[in-house]
């Protein structure tokens, strides 16, 4: 059984930046692909960012792609979610996932572990 915290979420104002942490215990961290997905209100659940379990494969949403960097620390076992040139569209519950296996996923049904998510609003 993987558990997975986030932190970093906030306010920030719109151009700003936030890292999001994500810390995994209780399984092999490089066991694992990990992603990162968000909700907001009124909204479905979308895919963000995702790298593989050996990090060297990532993978973004479009609607980030540039301005979001996944990267991950197997000494920490931890992966974390850097932000940049936030816009208020970005405003969501954050969540971060693991997937059992090598590569990685944009399906949040392909992923098997979840957080309880952190809030990030960005404002204009």
């Amino acid at each position: 059984q993987v558990q997975l915290e986030e932190s970093g979420g906030g306010l920030v104002q719109a151009g700003g930046s936030l890292r999001l942490s994500c810390a995994a215990s209780g399984g092999t961290f490089s066991s694992y692909a990990m992603g990162w997905f968000r909700q907001a209100p009124g909204k479905e659940r979308e895919f963000v960012a995702a790298i593989s379990r050996g990090g060297g494969s990532t993978y973004y949403a479009d609607s980030v792609k540039g301005r979001f960097t996944i990267s991950r620390d197997s000494t920490k076992n931890t992966v974390y979610l850097q932000m940049n040139s936030l816009k208020p569209e970005d405003t969501a519950v954050y969540y971060c996932a693991a997937r059992y296996g090598s590569s990685w996923s944009s399906l949040s049904y392909e992923y098997n572990y979840w957080g309880q998510g952190t809030q990030v609003t960005g404002s204009s």
